[in-house]
Order: structure tokens, then C-alpha cells, then sequence
């Protein structure tokens, strides 16, 4: 992973002293107009996740646009490593005085996640959220366009009629890539398990479809056991595949589709030895990435999160400085691939 640039850096690019870019960042002592223009030049050179601060300091007459996120799992490192990026995308939108807010709901209730959008509605200017797809948050969602607050949709679609954009990965082709993955690293064709968030998850239910109607159209040799609910919650897909695995002793695969993967993993440590099972995830975490190197995780499906994060903010810029009719529909990604030898 490339290292985030620096203060330091910003100085050496500058050819000012540190102490200069941190009174600039400060926007409490004066500095020279060339000064301030020539640090907020460097760090957009450079990359720096404070671009857009500089720029405030440096234009306090910006316009002022606060950019609300709500997410799930707060204590999911997934999750944070998704906050952190958006927060880094924000500071990054230049023209504008930018704030990000960031919001966790408490559950996956269709009710909680509402909540929470209705209030931040009453504190920002346009909104993005992971959420399920379900009646009461498209009520939400309307609820959000009648206050002229632009809904977003990330990584799972929701609201769809509602909802201005959805970003993310095309989840029906992140089903079949796993099912391909998985066709080709187990070692004889068997039993193979699913798991997913809830059933009222879209892109759940999308890559569930793709991965099912690839073996029924390429490989009807594998058995795609009853699609298993985890509820994304590492407690409950490690007791659910503790029991698969006693029942189905000759399982060859594994996909999980959504959160809850660190429990798949534990439980295949317990019960069996590395490459035993193939096992496909979707994010690239901590412990994703030990359980690639040591053999766990045959592959990571992930979202590419920093380009995901920047495209949608600045979608999501777009809807509030540019105008909404332009942005509404969907953005795909293209997952990256994970494997052993090139995450090591």
C-alpha cells in the first residue's frame, strides 16, 4: 500500500519549511498570497488527502456543501476503512467548502437506517448510505427528495426510482466471478456453500443470482447448497459454517457475498487444514489479507474503495453544485482480484 503524503512532503514539494504549511493548514496566522497558492499547489501535486482544507483556509468565501454518509457496522474494519476513504474524498473536492458526516446505524432495520437518514437530512446537503432495499427506507428516501437532499446508493442498491445514483461493483458479475474462481481453484467438483447478508440485501441477492446461474449454465456438476443468512456478523457465519462443515464433510467451496467473512475464516482454521476448502471474500482487510497469505482465502473480490469513494463524492458534488438530473443512474466499478501471490 502506497504511503499518504505528509506535511513534510508538501514542503519539500513547495520548497517551504514544514512550519509554513502548518501555519497555512492552521488559517489563524497570516502567510503571503504566493505563499499559500505555491503549498496548495504542492499538496494537490502530491496527492495530499487535506487538499481541499488547504484551499478553505486559503478561500474562506467557498461555497459550503456537507456531504452525509451513513453506513453499517461501525466496529467492522471494512467499514472504517471505507469512512476513512470518504473522508479523505471530501477534503479532496476543490471549489468548495467541503464537510463530511458520517453516520453508523445501530442495525440493518430497514427503521434504524430511515431514521438516521430523515435526521442527517436536516444537517446536510446530499447523502450516501450502504442500506437494505426495502420499503420503508425508499419511503425515506422520498421523503429526503421532497427536502431537495440527493440520495446516493453505495455498494448495495437501494431505492432504485428514488435514489439518484447508485455506485458500486456490477454485483450480478461479482457473483459469477466468485462462482468462476471457485470452479477453478477447487480440486474436484462437490458441494459448494453461499452466505449472505440478509435477503433484503440487492447486491446480495445479485451476486447470489450470478453465482447460481453460473454453475447451472457451466458446471451443473457442483451442488450450490441453500443460500445461509449471517447477518454480516462474524459470530454467526463462524458457528453457521462450524455446522456446515460437520454436516457436509466433502464441501469444496465457500462464498461469502457480504460482511462476516472473519467468521468463515476462524472456522475453517478450527476444523480444517490451509486450501482444504476454497474460500472467495469481497473485501480486502486485515484479516483477509493474512488468512490469502496462509492459505484460508483462495481470492478477494474487492472494491476498488479509494476510486469508489472519489467518483462518488464527486457525483455527489455534481448533484448539489451541477445540478441532479445530470448524475442519475449507475456507476460500476471494476472489482480488483486478490490473490495469495500478489498480496503478500
Amino acid at each position: 500500500m502506497a504511503r499518504r503524503p505528509t506535511i513534510k512532503d508538501i514542503a519539500a514539494e513547495a520548497g517551504v519549511s514544514v512550519a509554513t504549511v502548518n501555519r497555512v493548514l492552521a488559517g489563524n496566522v497570516p502567510v503571503r498570497e504566493e505563499t499559500g497558492r505555491k503549498v496548495s499547489e504542492a499538496a494537490f501535486r502530491i496527492g495530499y488527502h487535506g487538499t481541499n482544507l488547504i484551499e478553505q483556509r486559503l478561500r474562506p468565501d467557498l461555497p459550503k456543501v456537507r456531504f452525509g454518509f451513513v453506513l453499517q457496522k461501525e466496529k467492522q474494519s471494512f467499514y472504517q476503512m471505507l469512512a476513512d476513504h470518504l473522508q479523505q474524498a471530501v477534503q479532496r473536492v476543490p471549489g468548495i467548502n467541503a464537510e463530511a458526516v458520517v453516520s453508523f446505524a445501530p442495525s440493518q432495520s430497514p427503521k434504524d437506517v430511515a431514521q438516521i437518514l430523515l435526521e442527517m437530512s436536516e444537517r446536510v446537503d446530499v447523502i450516501a448510505a450502504t442500506a437494505v432495499n426495502h420499503h420503508i427506507v425508499n419511503d425515506a428516501v422520498r421523503a429526503l427528495a421532497e427536502r431537495d437532499v440527493p440520495t446516493f446508493a453505495v455498494l448495495s442498491d437501494f431505492a432504485q426510482g428514488e435514489r439518484l445514483n447508485y455506485v458500486g461493483l456490477n454485483n450480478l458479475k461479482v457473483g459469477r466471478g466468485a462462482a468462476w474462481l471457485l470452479s477453478t481453484t477447487t480440486r474436484k467438483p462437490g458441494k459448494l456453500a453461499i452466505f449472505v447478508g440478509g435477503h433484503r440485501w440487492h447486491g446480495h441477492d445479485l451476486r447470489e443470482a450470478g453465482f447460481r446461474s453460473f454453475f447451472r449454465e457451466h458446471l451443473p456438476r457442483f451442488d450450490v447448497l441453500d443460500t445461509l443468512v449471517n447477518l454480516e456478523t462474524r459470530q454467526l457465519t463462524h458457528e453457521a459454517t462450524l455446522d456446515l462443515l460437520s454436516r457436509h464433510p466433502d464441501i469444496v467451496g465457500i462464498y461469502v457475498a457480504g460482511g462476516g467473512m472473519e467468521g468463515a475464516i476462524s472456522a475453517l482454521r478450527e476444523e480444517r487444514k490451509p486450501r482444504d476448502v476454497a474460500l472467495i471474500v469481497n473485501d480486502l482487510t486485515p484479516d483477509s489479507r493474512v488468512a490469502l497469505a496462509d492459505g484460508y482465502v483462495t481470492a478477494v473480490l474487492a472494491a476498488p474503495l479509494e476510486a469508489l469513494c472519489r467518483d462518488l463524492v464527486d457525483l455527489m458534488a455534481q448533484a448539489i453544485i451541477g445540478g441532479g438530473p445530470a448524475v442519475v443512474g449507475q456507476r460500476f466499478l471494476e472489482p480488483v482480484v486478490h490473490i495469495p501471490e500478489l498480496s503478500s
